[in-house]
């Protein structure tokens, strides 16, 4: 089917896995994984939801606040998932994730104890680079578990895990810091994770690779690593999935990094109502949008692939003048309404384009073909998307503006068409992919 998909050869050492290795509980296994998830999601947005405290205590400007969010922490991220996910594909996928979790946790903590900017930038880094063993050996983890048709809901399920990181560190981080000190919640919350990372290898088996795909041998190689790249970027199926998301997360980066910002700067919220309505409309609206898109995949993709890329494309179509509107909006209960929309529809992207790439990579190259998916998007959404609109906010302060975050994030908006035009044309490179079968 793909350039990806390849036949194992047999165990040199004639040694065999028995396809039961699958774990006998994968309800319990994806609920484990979806709150490290939960964790991941939730250290990386602490930043963004307690900006102003941050900002008010380290005298730092939406620019650096962007960067940091941003550039910074995904120069890490990003690159950093490439050798981490090729070891997990040769390795153990559970042992990787739980050392992962472990780093990442207490970067969050060292992120409450820093004091200057600089000292910030650091503990968000190293955040970053444990951050970045933490979702693909997941993604793996999963397709070797839920079988084919499946894996849509399991997936919608454990991208539950932004919505869920996002509503909880909305409503902790908030409250930790009305009623505390911002460096509180940073302290608190990475403290949880310290605790998930010794559980998770208790919890959670390492299954065999390709247990779960039926037909499939139980034995793979080892996966070569520039193999796997190039094999990555010469598919155009695995390249515009990438790249469509990123053009997405560009979006959704940008506006996530300071929605909580724009809403008590210029919306005129409160903390204490930022942890009561806007999480519930994460709550609602990415939460919603996930399972939504789970079960849309796995219902239509049995009748055509061409569902991976069509679902994102109408949704981001339906949710571009939601946005507009909400970027508009006059008052903040009008704003959270129509964002409430909009995070519905904006999330349709991620449960389709996982999906599909798990799907198009050989059993041991899952880790590393998800890594790379998440290296292209993530540096594109995550890298620049709120460095953009930081430096979008600082450029129409120094010009005047009365509402210079206001218009940096109306600068998101023709990301959305890019969006939209690179997913149509993965669903005519779906399309000519199945003409050929």
């Amino acid at each position: 089917m793909t350039a990806l998909n390849s036949v194992a050869a047999p165990d040199p050492l004639g040694s065999a896995h028995p396809r039961q290795q699958r774990s006998r509980h994968p309800g319990i296994v994806l609920a484990m994984l979806t709150f490290v998830y939960v964790l991941n999601f939730l250290d990386r947005q602490l930043l963004g939801i307690l900006a102003k405290p941050i900002q008010d205590t380290l005298h730092i400007t939406d620019g650096q606040l962007g960067l940091i969010g941003g550039l910074y922490f995904a120069m890490f991220y990003c690159f950093i998932a490439i050798p981490v996910s090729w070891l997990a594909d040769r390795t153990s996928r559970v042992g990787v994730l739980t050392l992962a979790c472990a780093i990442w946790s207490a970067a969050t903590i060292a992120c409450g104890m820093a004091r200057t900017y600089p000292q910030l930038v650091a503990a968000r880094m190293v955040v970053g680079f444990g951050e970045a063993g933490g979702v693909p050996p997941s993604y793996a983890l999963i397709t070797d578990t839920f079988a084919p048709g499946r894996r849509g809901v399991a997936f919608g399920i454990y991208n539950l895990g932004p919505p869920i990181g996002a509503a909880l560190g909305i409503a902790l981080g908030a409250s930790i810091a009305t009623l505390f000190d911002w460096r509180d919640a940073f302290v608190a919350i990475g403290a949880v994770g310290i605790v998930a990372a010794i559980a998770l290898p208790l919890v959670v088996p390492e299954p065999v690779r390709g247990a779960a795909d039926p037909g499939a041998a139980t034995i793979v190689d080892k996966a070569p690593f520039w193999a796997t790249l190039r094999a990555f970027f010469a598919n155009p199926v695995m390249t515009l999935a990438a790249f469509g998301s990123g053009a997405t997360q560009f979006v959704t980066y940008g506006l996530g990094n300071f929605a909580v910002l724009f809403l008590i700067r210029e919306k005129n919220m409160t903390l204490p109502e930022i942890a009561i309505w806007y999480a519930l409309a994460i709550v609602v609206g990415m939460g919603g949008g996930m399972i939504a898109s789970g079960r849309i995949i796995d219902r239509f993709s049995r009748g055509s692939r061409r569902v991976f890329a069509i679902a994102p494309a109408v949704s981001l179509t339906v949710s571009m003048p939601f946005y507009i509107a909400f970027v508009w909006a006059p008052t903040w209960p009008l704003a959270l309404a129509l964002l409430t929309v909009v995070m519905f529809f904006n999330y349709f992207y991620l449960s389709c384009s996982v999906t599909l790439v798990q799907e198009e990579a050989a059993p041991n190259q899952r880790v590393l073909a998800g890594a790379l998916l998440l290296l292209v998007m993530n540096f594109i959404g995550l890298g620049l998307g709120p460095t953009w609109v930081g430096a979008a906010s600082d450029h129409f302060a120094a010009g005047g503006a009365a509402n210079p975050l206001q218009s940096a994030l109306y600068t998101l908006t023709p990301f959305y068409v890019i969006a939209i035009g690179l997913f149509l044309w993965l669903a005519r490179a779906l399309h000519r992919q199945e003409s050929r079968i």
